[in-house]
């Protein structure tokens, strides 16, 4: 019998029913997502409409409000991982090689890297292009010779340019040839003054020469880590130093033979922004620098707006940073995401490069009396067998989607879900992390667009909204 206590309950279930959240799948929206448990790496995930949700985060971006305008993610493409690469077979090599740098659907559009003028310590052995027997000199350079980099870096980096022929690449030397240096060692010591002119014409010769190989060298930075001359290689450069060499050696040289490589200064940690402020407050140096170049192993990224705000005419790269091995990804991909990923554009960078591209399961190559033992790469190369390792994914949830060109626009943050925006050709792209141990319903608002994305506790995702 139909009475009125089930007109009553069938009632309630009508009205409650109508209440629940709408949900379709917003076609104008796509999310790529990775947890830091690992169930999901670089996992597309449909974004739904949901209707009559109160979210519990909401992002406000305004597409009006631009800043630096992005020249690309990447890593150091060192020495050693280009030997491990060459040493690949044919086919593995150029698979991995599309993947890192393709830009198409399975690839993640790595679009700029860095790589070592002469040796790092992260080669199998220490070298220049210029090394001579004990006690000789060779002011003019006539042995001034490519060729250690013509049997494994040229090679790789002539097939990363045929897949990606946009890519753009900063040399950094770790040391100057040991017979110019105060200390005639690949470790430590500082260049001689009187062979800065015959140093920045080094630089020409490493420029000219990549050139001739069809290698185009976008930029240079003066020294890797001036102020850590322990490492092997490594020289100690101090500001002053650099300053008077860039301002009356490498500029003039530079200018004097129509070199377009831009000379980025410092190449160091964030600890230290008064470096680089340094040389840009002298006008006769600062005409030559494109601007400076920080690694985060000491201070905090948000000095780097203060390196902006002295000079705001000049860039800001962010060049390096490492895992350690043997990696914890959740703890390397949040504080990684939050500091480099989000943090560094954020504080006016124009690129976020990681440390380094590659390495064999023991952390090799790398020099003795100082190189890196312990330095995870991207990928891990056993042979023919590639692991993606937390420095992979760091770059990949920002590469794949931010290509060069892309412009940072204004975004809202907020503690616990750190993000940044940017306007790419594909339309606008929001990098989220999510800190907390709880699913968050986030509201991205966009004009007058609203999408809704569920963030699951403790991921990272990527949102693109045509």
């Amino acid at each position: 019998m139909f009475n009125l206590r089930n007109a009553f309950l069938l009632s309630f279930a009508v009205s409650v029913i109508a209440c629940q959240p709408k949900k379709e799948v917003d076609n104008n929206a796509s999310i790529w997502i990775t947890t830091l448990d690992k169930k999901m790496l670089l996992k597309q995930v449909e974004v739904e409409q949901i209707k009559n949700v109160k979210p519990t985060h909401t992002i406000t971006i305004d597409t009006t409000k631009t800043y630096q305008e992005m020249e690309g993610f990447g890593y150091t493409l060192t020495g050693g991982s280009a030997m491990l690469l060459h040493k690949m077979s044919d086919k593995v090599r150029a698979s991995i090689i599309q993947e890192l740098f393709g830009n198409k659907e399975n690839n993640i559009g790595v679009s700029y890297l860095r790589a070592s003028i002469g040796a790092s310590d992260l080669d199998e052995n220490t070298w220049s292009y210029n090394d001579l027997a004990s006690g000789e000199t060779d002011e003019n350079l006539e042995h001034f010779s490519l060729a250690y980099d013509t049997l494994y870096l040229v090679p790789v980096l002539k097939e990363i340019l045929k897949v990606n022929p946009q890519l753009k690449i900063m040399g950094s030397p770790w040391s100057a040839p040991t017979w110019m240096k105060t200390n005639n060692d690949t470790r430590g010591g500082s260049l001689k003054e009187e062979y800065h002119q015959v140093y920045a014409n080094y630089f020409v010769k490493y420029i000219e020469a990549m050139t001739s190989h069809g290698i185009n060298i976008d930029a240079i930075t003066i020294q890797n880590e001036p102020l850590h001359p322990g490492n092997n290689p490594s020289m100690l450069m101090l500001p002053e130093q650099q300053k008077e060499f860039i301002k009356n050696s490498l500029g003039p040289i530079f200018k004097e033979n129509n070199i377009e490589t831009k000379i980025v200064v410092y190449d160091h940690n964030a600890d230290r922004p008064d470096y680089p402020i340094s040389i840009l407050d002298d006008p006769e140096a600062a005409k030559y620098v494109d601007g400076s170049a920080f690694h985060l192993y000491g201070g905090s990224i948000e000095a780097l707006t203060e390196v902006h705000e002295k000079h705001p005419n000049k860039n800001l790269y962010f060049t390096e940073q490492w895992v350690g091995a043997p990696g914890n990804f959740s703890k390397e991909m949040e504080w990684h995401t939050e500091n480099l990923i989000i943090g560094a554009p954020r504080n006016w960078c124009k690129t976020v490069l990681e440390w380094n591209l590659a390495a064999d399961e023991n952390q090799d190559p790398h020099t003795d009396r100082g190189g890196c033992d312990r330095c995870l790469g991207a990928i891990t190369i056993q042979g023919d067998k590639i692991t993606r390792n937390p420095a992979y994914y760091i770059i990949a949830q920002a590469s794949k989607f931010i290509t060069p060109g892309s412009v940072r626009v204004a975004s809202s943050t907020a503690n616990i879900i750190p993000n940044v925006a940017y306007k790419t050709s594909e339309g606008i792209v929001t990098i989220i992390l999510n800190k907390t141990e709880e699913l968050q319903q986030i509201s991205v608002k966009i004009g007058e667009k609203n999408t809704f994305v569920s963030l699951p506790a403790k991921s990272v995702g990527t949102l693109l909204v045509d």
